[in-house]
């Protein structure tokens, strides 16, 4: 499943909640990040995807994530250098998670595919997750991060009415969902269960 634009509207973030992010991003460390009681989770994103970042945020929080927006880290400079990458580094390797909002624009864009080759080589694929997302109205075929569905867990919504192969229905909810393997079975984990595990 491609998430259409708006699909987490419902989880958009309340300023309070976005104030608290702001005030965990601005003192995280890194090398506390490993010993949080909490999952953290580096949410790579367009900053031009602003409302869809706040709806995925709330959608974390509610599954208790700490969340890393580098957007709101007080430590990175004022304009993008060598440190802002060498903390952005620093912090994808000791963040739990890696989560990429994989919007058009993100996978276009420079730095999210920088950050998202990172969390692959630090990540790799028990904690790594594409979060698809296109155009209102899209099909899923104009989707341009076809190729990262193939090769990357993504982050999925299943409805009332699936079912495993064993035939044992499938608890409505969002699921992080590995690549089709060898034996043409998708294996899906829910995505609280994901995010705990280290």
């Amino acid at each position: 499943m491609i998430f259409e634009r708006g699909h987490f509207d419902r989880s958009i973030i309340q300023e309070s909640m976005i104030k608290a992010s702001l005030n965990e991003s601005k003192i995280f460390k890194s090398e506390s990040a490993s010993f949080s009681v909490e999952p953290t989770v580096f949410l790579s994103h367009k900053h031009d995807d602003l409302k869809d970042l706040q709806g995925v945020m709330g959608a974390l929080k509610d599954l208790k994530a700490k969340i890393y927006i580098d957007s709101m880290d007080n430590k990175m400079p004022n304009h993008t250098s060598g440190e802002t990458a060498l903390r952005i580094k620093e912090i994808i390797k000791y963040c739990n998670k890696f989560v990429l909002l994989a919007t058009d624009k993100a996978i276009e864009s420079f730095w999210c595919n920088w950050e998202l080759g990172i969390g692959d080589t630090h990540k790799y694929i028990e904690h790594i997750a594409i979060l698809p997302m296109k155009e209102k109205g899209a099909s899923d075929y104009s989707y341009k991060g076809n190729e990262y569905l193939q090769i990357y867990p993504t982050i999925d919504y299943y409805g009332s009415g699936k079912t495993y192969n064993t035939g044992q229905s499938i608890t409505e909810g969002y699921y992080v969902c590995k690549p089709i393997n060898e034996k043409c079975v998708r294996v899906i984990t829910p995505l609280k269960t994901w995010l705990n595990e280290k």
